[in-house]
């Protein structure tokens, strides 16, 4: 599929891997709407990429339902959708603090995994109904992350979360395969993302680093490149690709 005047929906694309997918794919013509929950960075990307701004929580119904709405206002039946939002945090299974906080454990997963599968049902339901661009309806890009792989300590909600979302790429690609819908899920390593950027410059490139080669962290643009190549080939379909540079996580 090519990207020229398609529509686009990227959640989590205020900043970060979507806000590089969301220019990406303007630059290629797209027409882009960027759901996030925070209002001022999702109406900054969408101002500067002459986009649709939406607000909410991925992981509810009801935003998802409106934001949807709103992007297909502007900008036609979607057509392309790509799953960046989500959250972080460590904390270990049992640490001084006691047991781990279920209520955080849920939240992440809620967020991650939950949200991503709301928001694919979501779009794939409005898709289903579009004519064909080609040989397809539709693309949907997941983010997961090296961490649903290489897991380290304190990140047991994180990586079941994104352990959860490369698990559900492949059943899900099968269940919409017969809608001509194609579903990949990209797992970035070490990126500069804004998490990252709180960290000082002698940290950063510590982590960069320890990955084999490019010895250095991603840069957003890099996921942005995939994501836009995965929409332009057809045979990409039910994969989840390690976006790395080689690396394997140690224990911590």
């Amino acid at each position: 599929m090519q990207l020229k005047d398609v529509s686009v929906l990227v959640t989590g694309g205020g900043s970060g891997l979507g806000a590089a997918t969301a220019r990406a794919m303007a630059a290629k013509g797209a027409k882009v709407a960027v759901l996030d929950m925070n209002k001022d960075n999702a109406e900054k990307v969408a101002a500067e990429i002459n986009g649709v701004a939406c607000v909410g929580d991925v992981s509810e119904e009801a935003p998802v339902k409106a934001a949807i709405e709103k992007a297909e206002a502007a900008n036609g039946t979607i057509r392309v959708l790509v799953n960046c939002a989500g959250i972080g945090g460590a904390i270990k299974t049992v640490g001084k603090q006691g047991a781990y906080p279920l209520d955080h454990f849920s939240r992440i997963i809620k967020v991650n995994l939950i949200g991503t599968f709301n928001c694919i049902r979501l779009v794939a339901e409005r898709m289903q109904n579009a004519p064909t661009i080609g040989e397809e309806r539709g693309v949907i890009i997941n983010t997961a992350s090296v961490a649903a792989y290489d897991g380290q300590i304190g990140q047991a909600g994180y990586s079941a979360s994104k352990g959860g979302i490369v698990g559900m790429t492949l059943p899900v690609a099968r269940d919409l395969a017969s809608m001509k819908i194609r579903v990949m899920t990209i797992a970035p390593g070490l990126f500069l993302t804004p998490l990252l950027m709180g960290l000082s410059e002698e940290a950063q490139k510590s982590l960069g680093a320890q990955v084999p080669h490019p010895a250095r962290l991603g840069d957003p643009s890099e996921y942005a490149m995939l994501a836009v190549q995965i929409v332009e080939n057809p045979m990409l379909n039910g994969e989840t690709i390690r976006l790395d540079g080689a690396i394997r996580m140690a224990p911590r």
